[in-house]
């Protein structure tokens, strides 16, 4: 009971302080407006300038001394959005373009050379309460549930594992533009705040090699969230892969990607292991407008397992894929709507709330690979209530079929549902408060679910 008129008191905080905000910041957000106008009229009069004093350059002047042009960036139709995580910018594409709006910001030239640099990232520090076992103390992931204890034990935490640094690098070539990132987090073993990498990846024109996002993701389809999860429907795996793009003009473009992504399967033999005996297969085509976007994936894979040499086990394999269709729709209030649903079979890996947990596929009595069938969706709405403060309803849930081979402790469903308010009085800071509701359901019926509020601040280096 106490729980729950926490839970209410939150809520219902929501709305008042939403509107004192929005009558508050009215009369500041037109004083800021009148300011960057008048602050863009004098900078272009300053370049005027500097552009009738500039001396000539001349055959003496020193090439380690010449500051390279500005580098020449491909503009997407899709607008700018601020994000509380930022992942939708250090995912690569078509052309190695930007949102509309974004710019060269925090970037600089390295002397002697066509390459522009920009070392970015944030410090985020996370503050949860649980009103139960959560099974993940750190971020909320609805399939770790414990289902038989902690029910009524509240529980808080604190950390920074989201802190994290980015180095990015881009330079104009023949073959087009040649963008390098690398980017870390804390989330990594080795103790509370192991370094982990999370990106490694470079793409020349639109050709893309190295460790990222896996092509079968949408990062612009994402929602607006505080917690680092995220809805459990959505694809989210990071992969060695190889990708082109080709782009077909009027926003329109395909996607061919091979990845290294390893099976999960449920194997009873105990000398059983799953092979990598093929690249996963992704192919997307997409479109871009001012509207928003629309994403259609779709990756094929195939899944196989080996016992020790001499053992009686045997081997198999089989054929998997999957569906998903994704998007973003803008309104002309500055509102937005982000969706997907997926679907497939053996594709529980490829998606948040199964991933690591084995359920690609089951190997039968008689030795063969069964895989198994998922399919769900995810919703968010995104609300502007003023220029500094913003509020996202999300929704997710997932499901995993069925099955007399799997044991009745396993997964069968899961529910994800958050709303939050965020407030970026400056662009380098945010501070934001989210409650989340998560609910595990197994396979026998048996269920469990749990609330968490959760506050964070972040600062950005860059921005």
């Amino acid at each position: 009971m106490h729980t729950l008129v926490r839970v209410i008191c939150f809520a219902s905080s929501l709305a008042p302080a939403c509107a004192l905000a929005q009558s508050r910041d009215a009369d500041q957000d037109a004083e800021l407006k009148q300011l960057r106008e008048t602050v863009e009229v004098l900078t272009a009069r300053i370049h005027a300038l500097e552009a009738k004093q500039a001396p000539t350059p001349t055959a003496e002047a020193s090439p380690a001394l010449t500051m390279p042009p500005a580098l020449k960036l491909a503009i997407s139709p899709l607008p700018a959005r601020e994000s509380f995580d930022e992942d939708d910018q250090a995912t690569a594409r078509a052309d190695n373009d930007v949102p509309t709006g974004s710019d060269l910001e925090g970037f600089f030239p390295i002397p002697g050379t066509a390459t522009w640099i920009r070392l970015d990232g944030y410090a985020k520090l996370d503050a949860m309460w649980d009103s139960g076992d959560a099974g993940d103390d750190d971020q909320f992931i609805a399939s770790d549930i414990p289902i038989d204890g902690g029910r009524g034990k509240s529980r808080f935490n604190m950390h920074a594992r989201q802190t994290r640094f980015t180095l990015e690098a881009r330079r104009d070539t023949d073959r087009g533009q040649l963008r390098m990132l690398l980017q870390n987090d804390f989330f990594g073993s080795g103790g509370s705040y192991g370094y982990r990498l999370r990106h490694a990846w470079g793409q020349l024109g639109n050709t893309y090699v190295g460790f990222g996002w896996s092509a079968f993701m949408d990062l612009d389809s994402g929602p607006d969230l505080i917690d680092f999860a995220g809805p459990g429907a959505s694809p989210s795996a990071r992969v060695a892969s190889i990708r082109q793009y080709f782009p077909l003009g009027k926003g329109n473009q395909l996607l061919l990607a091979a990845e290294h992504h390893s099976p999960e399967l449920q194997l009873p033999g105990a000398t059983q292991q799953p092979r990598n005996a093929a690249p996963s297969l992704v192919a997307a085509a997409r479109h871009e407008a001012d509207w928003g976007h629309l994403q259609l994936s779709g990756v094929m894979r195939y899944l196989a397992y080996d016992s020790a040499r001499g053992s009686v086990e045997g081997s198999g394999g089989a054929y998997a894929g999957g569906l998903a269709l994704s998007g973003s729709w803008n309104a002309d209030s500055g509102d937005y709507f982000v969706f997907g649903v997926v679907g497939g079979q053996g594709i529980a890996s490829y998606l948040g709330d199964l991933g690591g947990l084995n359920l690609d596929g089951v190997v039968d009595a008689r030795g063969d690979l069964q895989t198994l069938q998922q399919y769900g969706g995810w919703g968010g709405y995104n609300h502007q209530w003023s220029g500094r403060w913003r509020s996202t309803l999300t929704y997710s849930q997932l499901r995993l079929e069925r099955d007399n081979l799997l044991a009745a402790s396993i997964f069968r469903r899961s529910d994800y549902a958050a709303v939050n308010l965020i407030w970026q009085p400056a662009p380098s800071w945010s501070w934001g408060a989210e409650l989340l509701y998560g609910k595990l359901e197994q396979q026998d019926g048996t269920s469990a679910d749990v609330f968490r509020v959760q506050t964070a601040l972040k600062y950005d280096f860059i921005r």
